[in-house]
């Protein structure tokens, strides 16, 4: 029986969660989601673990309308992955046919932080895809390994949960006014005693003398030190631009990883930024684009007091 998902956010994607039961599960239920793709004759893109794709390539064959990308390498950072569909979107839409995805963003050993992200990565795609053509886009979550908060946040980020083969509406569906609302969601506090840097117009030199020093002193490699020095410079940069002329930082080192946070009294229009891919002729909006390319994770907050950007980088293992 052809699967329908219910149409209850108006928008142009059907997005649904895929609560499935281990690998058996996986193959049986993603599989028979891409089957029915193909048989319509539509595009697929596939992104899963990597660790997954072989035996998901030999249960739904070796179709070439069927594409495959690693998740757990180009969507480490969640912000990195509505750029990924916009681009397969954008590839098929004039085509005249139609096209289908997998997205899995959440896999064991996701940190709490990386979690919290990839719940809202999954709320803002229904809003990021109101209006454009039709397509499919599915989200499985194993039932068998991820808790209940985790479960619970998928059925609020997707219309639609399939459980057990079965489709329907999700009654915790978020909606897109509440998803389109400034995310105030808590972070946890700096450690304490933390020195702070205030910076103005004139200042960005010494925030970027700061992380360099603060990244090489806890081992980031020279190559990923200058990236992470860039993405907070961007970040700074906006803090002039956008929130009021100044901004404060702190950096410190948190369980493998270099973090660096910039604080201004600015708050956060588009919900989206730095979740877009840049037109080519556009004249801003690359700074937080371009550090979601960079940093391992970058997590954006909008409070009534101003915002925050918290920037991760990752120690290699």
């Amino acid at each position: 029986m052809e699967r329908v998902a219910p149409q209850q956010h108006g928008g142009s994607i059907e997005h649904e969660a895929i609560f499935y039961e281990g690998n058996e599960g996986f193959l049986h239920d993603v599989a028979s989601f891409i089957d029915e793709g193909v048989r319509a004759n539509e595009a697929v893109l596939v992104a899963v673990g990597g660790g997954k794709i072989p035996a998901l390539r030999a249960e739904v064959g070796r179709s070439a309308d069927v594409d495959y990308v690693d998740i757990e390498k180009v969507g480490l950072n969640p912000a990195r992955l509505i750029p990924l569909w916009q681009g397969f979107v954008d590839v098929h839409r004039d085509r005249g046919r139609g096209f289908r995805g997998i997205g899995e963003p959440v896999w064991p050993g996701r940190t709490p932080a990386e979690l919290i992200e990839c719940g809202r990565h999954e709320a803002l795609l229904n809003l990021a895809f109101v209006s454009g053509p039709s397509w499919k886009l599915a989200c499985p979550y194993d039932v068998t390994v991820l808790d209940a908060a985790t479960l619970d946040e998928a059925r609020r980020g997707h219309p639609a949960v399939s459980e057990d083969g079965e489709i329907a509406p999700s009654p915790s569906y978020r909606g897109l006014e509440e998803i389109a609302a400034p995310f105030d969601a808590a972070l946890p506090e700096p450690p304490p005693g933390l020195p702070s840097l205030s910076f103005g117009e004139r200042g960005l030199s010494r925030v970027r003398s700061a992380v360099a020093e603060v990244a090489g002193r806890h081992g980031l490699s020279p190559a990923r030190s200058a990236d992470l020095v860039v993405a907070v410079d961007e970040a700074a940069a906006n803090s002039i631009r956008h929130g009021g002329g100044r901004g404060v930082l702190q950096a410190w080192f948190d369980g493998g990883r270099v973090v660096c946070e910039v604080r201004d009294e600015g708050r956060f229009g588009d919900v989206l930024a730095g979740r877009r891919t840049p037109a080519w002729d556009q004249r801003s909006g690359y700074g937080l684009w371009l550090a979601n390319q960079v940093c391992d994770l970058v997590q954006i907050r909008s409070f009534a007091t101003g915002s925050v950007v918290r920037l991760h980088m990752r120690l290699p293992h």
